[in-house]
């Protein structure tokens, strides 16, 4: 089931904004990777993403990260 994962992430500067991107992207079972409509949102979208995980490890490796939003992708 593909699913939308919206998440906030605290990035302050460029270089964290790729950070957060690229440890999204090594995730399994992502397919899509963007910023949302505000400069501190990640949109994921994949096949069996794990989002605590996820979120879990973008705490350790950028910053302060909320899980806001998990749905389901029609």
């Amino acid at each position: 089931m593909k699913q939308k994962i919206v998440m906030k992430v605290q990035m302050n500067c460029l270089k964290c904004q790729s950070k957060a991107l690229q440890v999204v992207a090594e995730a399994n079972g992502v397919s899509f990777v963007g910023l949302g409509a505000q400069k501190d949102r990640v949109e994921v979208i994949g096949d069996g993403v794990d989002a605590p995980k996820l979120v879990k490890s973008l705490r350790k490796k950028v910053g302060h990260t909320e899980l806001l939003t998990v749905e389901a992708v029609k």
